[in-house]
């Protein structure tokens, strides 16, 4: 496992970092987790990072009862905004709920502090200085040690940095963008700025859910019945034309991966490593078996020849399904926006 610098913090992580959206929630035995935990740390993986809103805090409680003794050797990240609970108020990136939002991390977490502090999405609602004006207290109230962002679009970036800069408040360091070779919609605009604003990238979804995991080689293979398949249908069903590209490009990529002598699910977490901007790349494995099937790509690195060839399958830039970015403009989502 190789060591990166987050960003301009100094903080030194590991370029494959443990994702535990799954753990406490579709896993749901703790002791099990915990394990999961210890031999991603026993790897050589030292970023650790969850969200509030994975489990309604199940997944931050079950990493803390993992790092217990081994604190210190974490760079721990958690994240706030997401609903927790039907409260209007219980949500967002105000001030107002971000302070209790992060409390409540704390407490689940067990610890005083966090290492990093995540936006999780944008809020169209709550201004940008009000936000930063809040994550600059946590920064000086010792709760949190950098500020960071989740699926922030470059233009959001931008205002993010240039407002944090006139308000004197600190600026966010870090962006966690889905990024695959399915959705490489981050390659045009997202990657290029965090370089030129020295944003340490912290990706997710290597495995563009699953299709690139190895699993996937006809449309049988796709359960839309039940799981995450079922509650993002629009990501999988392949009577779609953008999922039908999709397994169109799976299928040649797992030529391409047979040829190279690695497997698919390997490639994908290395291509996404091999882009100058990632500092990590987030694993998310739900048991024991799905993290030591991956852990071996952690030493994966691509030749040119198969970038190129991944270049040819999936043109750089390109979302294959455009749902797959996660975030869609306010004024595309309300029709009342763009209307008189």
């Amino acid at each position: 496992m190789q060591r990166r610098i987050l960003g301009g913090t100094g903080i030194s992580v590991s370029d494959h970092a443990l994702g535990a959206m799954m753990l406490g929630t579709a896993n749901t035995d703790q002791d099990d987790c915990v394990r999961i935990i210890h031999r991603a740390l026993d790897s050589g993986i030292n970023l650790v990072d969850t969200a509030d809103v994975y489990g309604n805090g199940a997944s931050e409680e079950v990493v803390g009862r993992a790092l217990k003794g081994r604190r210190d050797e974490v760079v721990l990240a958690t994240k706030g905004h997401l609903p927790m609970g039907d409260e209007p108020n219980h949500s967002g990136n105000s001030r107002r709920w971000l302070t209790r939002a992060l409390d409540d991390s704390l407490r689940r977490l067990g610890t005083d502090h966090v290492d990093l502090y995540q936006l999780h999405r944008p809020d169209p609602h709550t201004d940008i200085e009000e936000t930063l004006g809040a994550l600059t207290d946590f920064v000086r109230a010792g709760k949190v040690r950098a500020v960071g962002t989740s699926t922030f679009p470059a233009e959001l970036q931008v205002e993010a940095q240039w407002a944090a800069q006139r308000g004197g408040h600190v600026r966010p360091r870090t962006e966690q963008p889905p990024y695959s070779i399915l959705a490489r919609g981050a390659e045009a605009a997202l990657l290029p700025t965090a370089q030129r604003y020295r944003l340490g990238v912290l990706v997710w979804g290597p495995l563009s859910g699953g299709w690139l995991s190895g699993r996937i080689r006809s449309a049988d293979d796709i359960d839309l019945r039940a799981g995450r398949t079922a509650i993002e249908r629009h990501k999988f069903d392949v009577s779609r034309p953008a999922n039908a590209r999709k397994l169109e490009a799976v299928h040649a990529l797992a030529e391409l991966a047979e040829e190279a002598g690695i497997e698919l699910r390997h490639m994908a977490t290395a291509f996404v490593r091999s882009h100058p901007a990632v500092t990590s790349v987030l694993l998310g494995p739900r048991t024991m078996e799905h993290l030591e099937t991956l852990l071996p790509g952690t030493e994966v690195t691509l030749s040119a020849d198969v970038l190129d060839r991944i270049d040819e399958i999936v043109p750089p830039g390109t979302d294959l399904n455009p749902e797959d970015s996660y975030y869609t403009p306010p004024a595309l989502a309300d029709a009342a926006l763009r209307r008189r």
